[in-house]
């Protein structure tokens, strides 16, 4: 058995559904979705369905374009509500959410919990030097602004950062309970640290990829793996030490020039003279 990971399939692109049905099978093997799939619960459905054809077990968590709320989705909730309903239709299907019991899983003799995340963002990626009106006065005034500030509704939170600080404090509640020593791979939509966001064209978009509240997560938990998505950007970094896997395949325009992202493996380590 081994875990591998994948994200932002966006599979309202017939090129990324393509992608999903031709994934070969690994009947065995868990993979874990970090979030984007599609921009509606149907979209959702239909490519979490095709995964679990494959997989012995998928597991998904939440980005960004799921919770959004679109005028041709005839799905109207919003916020919190939106992301309950995302989480029952996860669980027809028999996939895992961040909001069941964090498994235990043995992969070839790797001992861990994962730790599936919704997390969202504080803006606390911005620039420094500037408060968070700024920063956005700045992102509108060049044209890169994230599409959450129109259709990603955070209700019943005041804005997303309140909702984004209630997610990590929950989270945070729930890591308390894991039992002491125990290996942890995190996987969930955004980056668990800010210097794994590297948007070279675009470095105003950067306050829409995480917060700095788990910027010490990885040396707070004994972390063999930080697994996330949203940047579209695959990639291996090490920070401190640990590995944090970029696993997006992303719209067809930026993944068309390289070649698909196949799911990555994520544990074993490749380190081991495994392939991902």
């Amino acid at each position: 058995m081994k875990l591998f990971a994948i994200g932002d399939l966006h599979v309202s692109y017939p090129e990324n559904l393509a992608v999903v049905r031709e994934m070969p099978a690994a009947p065995d093997d868990w993979l874990v979705v970090v979030g984007d799939v599609g921009d509606t619960p149907d979209e959702l459905t239909a490519g979490l369905r095709l995964l679990n054809e494959r997989f012995r077990q998928v597991v998904w968590t939440p980005g960004n374009h799921e919770l959004w709320t679109l005028k041709r989705d005839p799905v109207r909730l919003r916020g919190e509500e939106r992301y309950q309903l995302l989480v029952e239709r996860c669980r027809d299907m028999g996939v895992l959410t961040p909001e069941d019991p964090y498994p235990t899983l043995d992969c070839e003799g790797w001992r861990f919990v994962l730790v599936p995340l919704f997390l969202l963002y504080d803006y606390s990626f911005r620039p420094a030097g500037l408060t968070v009106e700024q920063a956005l006065a700045e992102a509108y005034d060049t044209g890169v602004v994230c599409t959450d500030e129109f259709v990603l509704d955070p209700a019943p939170f005041p804005d997303r950062a309140a909702w984004c600080r209630s997610r990590v404090g929950h989270t945070e509640q729930r890591l308390r309970d894991l039992p002491p020593g125990q290996s942890v791979v995190f996987a969930g939509h955004y980056p668990l640290h800010r210097s794994a966001v590297h948007l070279p064209r675009i470095p105003q978009f950067s306050m829409w990829c995480g917060t700095t509240l788990t910027a010490d997560w990885h040396r707070r938990y004994p972390t063999l793996a930080m697994v996330y998505g949203h940047t579209h950007m695959p990639a291996t970094h090490h920070i401190d030490g640990v590995r944090f896997e970029e696993v997006s395949l992303g719209y067809p325009r930026e993944w068309q020039w390289r070649g698909p992202t196949v799911p990555r493996q994520i544990v074993p380590p490749p380190a081991l003279g495994v392939d991902a």
